[in-house]
């Protein structure tokens, strides 16, 4: 067994991948910076008859595979689903590999982590599934099991220390971010467009245009950053970028550089949905926001819906839909960051 573990999971209370690579003799687990572990698994040897277990159009039910042909290395990719598509688009070795695929004739019983679908199972699971495929004759995979299971009825009786069950703790309590309180000289608000997805493929899209103003001085950034949804005439018209924006495009690295041009040493870069904390700091990590903004209290009241649904629901004045999407939509942020300093 070798499991890839996307970083963000490493020390997640609930992870299920350090339990199986404790328990399991022939396992080995790596967790790195996508970049690092890409790197540390393109220098690997495989076996001559290793597998991906990794659902897709491409893959074989492990179920209907003859003995003969099962895997004698199997490979198991740890994190949700965006995480996973995530190593899978920066790992293209992956891509590669024969994959197969389990059909679960029960629901998982992970009941402390939100599943996307029916058929999705905990890493620990799935790889008890597959393993009882492989390897029949081989004892402990119940025993692997009702550790499994005792951890997630543990979990459920101590609600205190169950995430999910602290949901609405905090709601009502102004929560406002010291670096919006005070001097706003060193904000930043940022937005940014990710290229047009495909939901049929593993892949998760990529930061195609990010935009940002300094709040006190005034100062923006704007960058577009290579792609071929810059050839996708619809599309850019929905983003409302032109021609100007797909002939200044630039690649990554240099995007990293004019990004990190533009910083300053204290800056705090405010975005207003994770997502787009999650696109910037997928293509710059050294990047991160650190302030999202729908996560702040109005009036004692969380936010709800898009950020033009919030401002319309303060009252607050929208700015002219000038320029492009990301254009405006970074300045509607800015109405709320004043409105939310008043």
């Amino acid at each position: 067994m070798l499991i890839l573990q996307h970083r963000r999971e490493r020390f997640h209370r609930f992870n299920t991948a350090r339990i199986v690579h404790q328990s399991l003799q022939r396992c080995d687990l790596l967790a790195e910076h996508i970049e690092t572990l890409a790197n540390k698994f393109n220098a690997m040897s495989l076996s001559d008859r290793v597998g991906l277990l990794y659902p897709g159009a491409q893959a074989r039910l492990l179920s209907e595979v003859d003995a003969g042909e099962h895997p004698r290395q199997l490979i198991v990719i740890d994190g949700t689903w965006i995480q996973s598509k995530k190593l899978m688009r920066e790992i293209p070795r992956l891509v590669t590999l024969p994959r197969y695929a389990l059909a679960p004739s029960s629901p998982s019983r992970y009941r402390i982590r939100r599943e996307p679908n029916a058929a999705a199972l905990s890493t620990l699971e799935a790889t008890v599934a597959a393993l009882q495929i492989i390897e029949p004759t081989t004892v402990g995979f119940d025993a692997l099991l009702g550790v499994f299971e005792r951890m997630v009825d543990d979990q459920l009786q101590n609600p205190k220390s169950n995430w999910r069950r602290n949901e609405k703790r905090g709601r009502g309590v102004t929560n406002s971010p010291r670096a919006l309180l005070g001097d706003l000289s060193n904000v930043v608000i940022g937005y940014g467009e990710q290229e047009r997805g495909n939901r049929d493929l593993p892949i998760v899209p990529k930061l195609i245009y990010w935009t940002a103003i300094r709040l006190v001085t005034g100062e923006t950034f704007t960058c577009a950053i290579e792609s071929p949804s810059f050839a996708d005439a619809p599309f850019m018209e929905r983003l409302n970028l032109g021609m100007t924006e797909a002939d200044s495009a630039v690649n990554v690295d240099s995007f990293r550089k004019l990004w990190r041009d533009f910083l300053r040493p204290n800056d705090v870069v405010a975005v207003y949905q994770k997502s787009t904390a999650d696109l910037l700091e997928d293509t710059a990590p050294e990047f991160k926001p650190s302030v999202i903004l729908k996560s702040i209290n109005i009036d004692g009241q969380r936010q709800k819906g898009t950020l033009e649904v919030v401002l319309d629901a303060q009252g607050i004045a929208k700015p002219p839909p000038n320029g492009s999407r990301a254009w405006f939509r970074m300045q509607c942020a800015v109405a709320l960051v004043e409105r939310l300093k008043r």
